[in-house]
């Protein structure tokens, strides 16, 4: 049973107008110290980017956690290339996966995007780097020129697009985005590291790199909650278009949950390496379907059906493709027709990679989805 993480809520986005500043320390000791530059980098109607250096002036870090405060009300909507949260008017930024290390008068740099209640920003006058503080004048840069949208992030490391709107490494990191949530859902024992970017809820992908032993390590997706029983669904279908690594340990599938988690529903629809579904019978061959060569949902699969100890499970599986439109709902009715379950309550439907293993660092994308029902 893959893990399940709740979503995170976003704050909305209020009018402001943009400011910029600089803070300088000079270090307290030579183990420990910090400069930060914090620069308003762009606005528009409604809200403000902002980018922040770290430059650690004391021994070299492995991880990082800046802290500071607004005084002016702003609230952070967006941040990328950090892992960041806010509790009133504290804001903690942590390094992602990519970004812990620094070395001595090394620099690291990450973004963000933010609102205010408020007619001014005024720029945070003190930083803490690892409860260290970073104190000192705050000195004015130039203010942009009002620009149209968001500043894009910069590019934190292959694979990641630039103009990405999330980028996020945490375990259970998630992204909500015109009625799709996204999850990050590293589950499993042994993972490795994995980073989870989006332009939307319908276009991501993940930087990941996992060792090849045995167990699923992560499944990262995307989907929708719809709740409805299957005999009241006169709808469901979705379109998918993937870019996946030449080899590694890996399914590209749609995992789909009804009544309450009693029943998942798998479907392949391309897989690589030592993978394989859950089956009643196995033979030299890996797992024997109960089903060989159904045509349905506009494809031809052969299904399988069994149980991890939790939940059953029903596997469909079809040679290898990374684009096409599938009629979920004819699949999951055959089930139902075929006594496999009844008028069951179809909860969360969710399309992403299932990672067992990488041959190294690997990029897996999804160009364009959709998932839509009536």
């Amino acid at each position: 049973m893959r893990r399940r993480n709740l979503a995170l809520s976003l704050t909305a986005v209020a009018a402001l107008t943009a400011g910029a500043g600089v803070i300088t320390a000079l270090p307290a000791s030579a183990a420990a110290g910090c400069s930060i530059k914090y620069t308003v980098s762009s606005q528009w109607s409604g809200g403000f980017g902002a980018s922040v250096t770290i430059t650690n002036l004391g021994d070299a870090l492995s991880s990082w956690t800046l802290v500071w405060s607004f005084s002016g009300g702003q609230t952070v909507t967006q941040a990328w290339n950090t892992a960041l949260t806010q509790s009133g008017s504290q804001v903690t930024a942590r390094n992602a996966g990519y970004n812990g290390s620094v070395a001595t008068n090394g620099t690291v740099s990450f973004g963000f995007n933010g609102s205010s209640s408020g007619t001014n920003n005024p720029v945070p006058t003190a930083f803490t780097l690892n409860g260290t503080a970073c104190t000192g004048g705050v000195g004015p840069t130039s203010s942009p020129t009002s620009s149209p949208s968001p500043s894009t992030p910069s590019n934190p490391g292959t694979g990641i697009p630039s103009d990405a709107a999330f980028v996020d490494a945490g375990q259970w990191a998630s992204w909500t985005n015109n009625g799709y949530i996204l999850y990050n859902n590293i589950w499993g024992s042994g993972a490795g590291t994995q980073t989870l970017w989006a332009r939307t809820g319908t276009n991501w992908g993940v930087v990941a790199n996992h060792p090849r032993t045995s167990g699923v390590k992560s499944y990262p997706n995307t989907g929708k909650t719809l709740n409805r029983t299957l005999s009241s669904l006169n709808s469901l279908t979705s379109s998918f278009n993937v870019s996946v690594p030449g080899t590694g340990d890996y399914a590209t599938a749609y995992d789909i949950w009804a009544n309450n988690h009693a029943y998942e529903v798998m479907i392949w629809t391309n897989q690589s390496g030592a993978v394989g579904p859950i089956a009643e019978q196995y033979d030299a061959n890996g797992a024997v379907p109960n089903v060989r060569n159904l045509s349905v949902g506009g494809h031809t699969w052969n299904v399988y059906r069994g149980s991890n100890g939790a939940n059953a499970v029903f596997s469909f599986i079809r040679t290898n493709t990374n684009s096409g439109t599938i009629d979920l709902l004819s699949m999951l009715n055959w089930l139902r027709t075929n006594n496999w379950w009844g008028d069951v309550t179809v909860g969360e439907a969710q399309f992403g990679f299932e990672l067992t293993g990488t041959a190294g660092q690997s990029n897996f994308t999804v160009n364009s989805f959709s998932l839509n029902y009536s």
